[in-house]
């Protein structure tokens, strides 16, 4: 069972999307909190697994509440909910730890997607903005860099989650618990200098495609 917080101001939007999730057999809604500064009270003691995050909140954004959610909740995987295709902001949310986002008038069946991919490991997202994510980490000095501080166990979990396996599956495949590849994720985020799995495969390929060959 997947558990799915919503982060949204607007009543009836919030509404909509709680009965979206609550149509998912495999999801539990956990909570529906009108504010970024709730999120980051409530989060934390409900550890939602998705939230779908309101890009446009009063008070804390949605994108800072993303960041702060992210450093304390590094597994935590967050889809923003916007308006309208505000590519900076998209992207912002996105170098935040955001996975990828949904526009406000998504079908019920594209919300339902949306939270299946990144559970699956992928990044719901058009390809304009995936194109900048991807221009963003193509610096090849630095991610090899990077990449090098890495642990061999490390580079192993990176090169399965490139690949979209979850933690439960590389925890099958390697022979490990899940809480064991949380930790090697939290210790990846750190040393690649990313706050997200998205962020962290992104970087990873680039730096792997310009190895000498």
């Amino acid at each position: 069972m997947t558990t799915v917080a919503i982060v949204e101001d607007t009543a009836g939007l919030a509404a909509a999307l709680r009965r979206i999730v609550e149509s998912m057999p495999t999801t539990q809604c956990v909570g529906v909190w009108r504010s970024g500064e709730e999120a980051l009270i409530k989060a934390p003691a409900f550890q939602p697994e998705v939230i779908l995050m309101d890009i446009h909140l009063p008070g804390i954004s949605g994108i800072e509440t993303t960041a702060r959610l992210k450093q304390e909740m590094p597994a935590l995987q967050v889809i923003m909910v916007t308006v309208y295709r505000d590519h900076d902001k998209i992207f912002d949310a996105l170098k935040a730890g955001a996975c990828g986002y949904l526009l406000k008038r998504a079908s019920p069946e594209e919300v339902r997607r949306a939270i299946v991919d990144v559970r699956a490991g992928g990044a719901p997202m058009t390809a304009e903005i995936a194109r900048r994510v991807v221009e963003a980490f193509h610096r090849p000095a630095a991610d090899q860099e990077e990449t090098a501080q890495l642990s061999s166990r490390e580079t192993e979990i990176l090169e399965w989650l490139t690949k979209g396996l979850g933690n439960k599956e590389i925890a099958d495949r390697l022979g490990l618990s899940t809480e064991t590849i949380r930790v090697h994720l939290r210790r990846i985020y750190n040393k690649l200098h990313v706050h997200s799995r998205t962020e962290a495969a992104l970087k990873y390929r680039a730096s792997s495609s310009n190895l000498p060959r």
